[in-house]
């Protein structure tokens, strides 16, 4: 059974900044892309960050380019998506997402998820 668990939400001021982890379990790690969503309150999901299987190739939505990173460690099963600078507009659910793929295109912004995790609430104080 896949299980993909975020962990290090929380609330933090603007200008802060969070590390977010998603851990999985159940699967082979190394065969899976890793995206990261989020959805506010009244709006729909959205894509955030991804990463391709060997952690060789990201991508990133243009309103968070240059404040988060993503990253992975593979031994660890693990995905970090570091975010910087935050905004009150990041406020918002933020789920991983593991797509069983190995291409390293940004297809994997587009491709539809085979296995999702529950999300973690991270909330940017003004």
């Amino acid at each position: 059974q896949v299980h993909l668990v975020e962990s290090g939400g929380g609330l933090v001021q603007a200008g802060g900044s969070l590390r977010l982890s998603c851990a999985a379990s159940g699967l082979i790690f190394g065969n899976y892309a890793i995206d990261w969503f989020r959805q506010a309150p009244g709006k729909e999901r959205e894509f955030v960050a991804a990463i391709t299987w060997s952690g060789g190739t990201t991508y990133f939505a243009d309103s968070v380019k240059g404040r988060f990173t993503i990253s992975r460690d593979n031994a660890k099963n693990t995905v970090y998506l570091q975010m910087n600078s935050l905004k009150p507009e990041d406020t918002a659910v933020y789920y991983c997402a593991a797509l069983a793929t190995t291409t390293q295109s940004q297809s994997i912004r587009y491709l539809k998820p085979n296995y999702w995790g529950q999300g973690t609430q991270v909330t940017v104080s003004s």
